[in-house]
């Protein structure tokens, strides 16, 4: 089974590595709530992720739900480029890139 971590930098920064799958998400997904609540700025960062696919896109697209719910920023940092691709073909890219403010949402690798 693979493994993905979500770990706390400090100050509304985290760092996500391991593989972004089916099998990794929805424990990512738990994590998040609690660690990403009363945060009104969030940073993620993907340099340590290995891999992702369709699974690893829904968790950022929900990731980015769940800021917009609790009135937070979401900033996506080194987002991999498996994701990258999923994002463009599926045409989401533009949700995932740009924030409502007009400011850049997530910055790939």
């Amino acid at each position: 089974m693979s493994r993905a971590k979500l770990e706390s930098l400090g100050g509304g920064r985290f760092r996500v590595s391991g593989s972004l799958d089916a099998a990794t998400v929805g424990e990512l997904l738990k994590q998040s709530k609690e660690r990403f609540a009363n945060e009104k700025q969030i940073e993620v960062d993907f340099a340590g992720v290995t891999d992702g696919d369709s699974a690893g896109l829904a968790l950022l697209i929900e990731w980015l739900r769940v800021a917009k719910d609790a009135g937070s920023s979401l900033r996506y940092n080194n987002v991999p480029g498996q994701i990258t691709a999923l994002a463009r073909i599926s045409e989401v890219d533009d949700l995932l890139f740009t924030a409502s403010s007009g400011q850049p949402a997530a910055s790939a690798a």
